[in-house]
């Protein structure tokens, strides 16, 4: 059994929708890169921001549009992003990639594990595409990542230091590891160089054994330098939130599991999907709301329903996640629970309205929060990742 309703023709019908909510107003033609903030409508914000993780994002999907054949425009689109990239978010005295700009200038400097985990992955996804110079980027950026993030006793890599590289923050996280995992998987299947592949089972085995095995079998987001769980930890600044979310995020288990079988295609062991399937279903089980569907943000640390706002990103990693398990396990019940999250989705987060694109963040009772559909780090990444892989698992592309 397969997906009925929710097909190939379905997914990438939903890509070109998604492409072509923002291009091409995205293109800045007069700085460079994309602009990243856009109403409902399309109509761009006031907000000038550009985001490393946005613009590296913007990258990721347009390289997906070129590597599906969804037009010409997406390699062009994808490599305009990425010689911005490299002009203007990349620090050339001092190597690596500066966190914000306003235009061309910089106004955050310092640098951050998952700013860096998502130039990667754009890059990787870039020299994919066809974009021939963007393994020069893949190269480059992991011997930053080697020299001054990674932390070889943990195998795991460091959340944030200062520009010149001299100052490591106490602050330790997951969710820049899980996206590093993430990155380092697309980079082994963009050059088929195992290092990628070796680092990316490191970070895996790391989060989803040692790290959940601390926290009772759920991945925790905060942590000490020495990588115990730090529970009083919270965000205060408010630009940083989304990155270091508070509590269990059940959007995390689900997403990890994603990541286990997509690593499992290409090293399997039977560790990658005994804990895929038991994320996936504490994180399902945990965050599903059965009043008005979806999954929640977060839980609290005794796994009591704690933010129950649904933000667009969890839903995305639930239907991916589910396809590919129902793919892996030739299980029907996966493909009946990625069928209901897309009834979900096309209902309540699917702006068919405005010709496509997903709300971003919605209250429990699946209303607005606001008029503004894609922030600075937004650009609709997680739905395109998961048509992409479920059309992988689907081996469909």
């Amino acid at each position: 059994m397969g997906p009925e309703t929710y097909n190939k023709d379905w997914l990438l019908q939903q890509i070109d929708s998604t492409l072509a909510f923002y291009y091409p107003t995205c293109i800045d033609e007069e700085n460079g890169g994309y602009h990243h903030s856009f109403y409902d409508n399309g109509e761009l914000s006031s907000d000038t921001t550009k985001h490393l993780v946005g613009t590296s994002r913007f990258i990721y999907n347009f390289s997906i549009g070129a590597i599906l054949g969804r037009g010409e425009f997406c390699k062009e689109a994808a490599e305009h992003g990425l010689r911005f990239l490299q002009e203007y978010h990349q620090d050339k005295m001092n190597g690596g990639y500066f966190w914000t700009l306003d235009g061309q200038e910089v106004t955050e400097d310092k640098k951050y594990a998952y700013g860096h985990a998502f130039v990667l992955l754009a890059a990787s996804k870039a020299y994919e595409a066809g974009i021939e110079w963007a393994v020069d980027v893949v190269e480059s950026v992991y011997e930053v990542l080697e020299e001054h993030f990674w932390e070889a006793p943990y195998h795991l890599y460091a959340d944030e230091l200062t520009a010149d590289w001299s100052k490591t923050a106490g602050y330790r996280g997951q969710n820049a590891n899980m996206h590093m995992c993430e990155a380092m998987i697309a980079a082994y299947e963009a050059t088929s160089d195992r290092k990628y592949l070796e680092r990316a089972y490191e970070i895996a085995d790391a989060v989803t054994g040692r790290l959940a095995a601390q926290t009772k079998g759920l991945i925790w987001e905060h942590y000490t330098p020495d990588w115990q769980p730090d529970w009083t930890f919270v965000e205060t600044e408010e630009s940083k939130q989304e990155f270091r979310p508070h509590g269990f995020v059940p959007g995390h288990s689900i997403e990890w599991s994603k990541l286990l079988l997509m690593l499992d295609r290409h090293i399997s062991e039977p560790w990658m999907l005994d804990r895929a399937v038991h994320l996936y279903q504490e994180g399902y089980q945990k965050g599903a709301d059965t009043e008005y569907g979806g999954i929640i943000y977060s839980i609290s640390s005794d796994k009591i329903m704690m933010d129950t706002d649904k933000y667009y990103w969890v839903q995305a990693e639930t239907f991916g996640s589910s396809a590919l398990l129902a793919e892996k396990l030739g299980n029907p019940a996966y493909w009946q629970r990625y069928e209901a999250m897309l009834d979900y989705c096309s209902e309540i987060f699917i702006d068919e309205k405005h010709g496509g694109g997903w709300f971003n963040m919605l209250f429990r009772d699946n209303l607005r929060q606001s008029p503004i559909k894609s922030e600075k780090a937004k650009a609709d990444y997680h739905p395109i990742a998961n048509y992409y892989e479920t059309l992988q698992a689907m081996d469909v592309v």
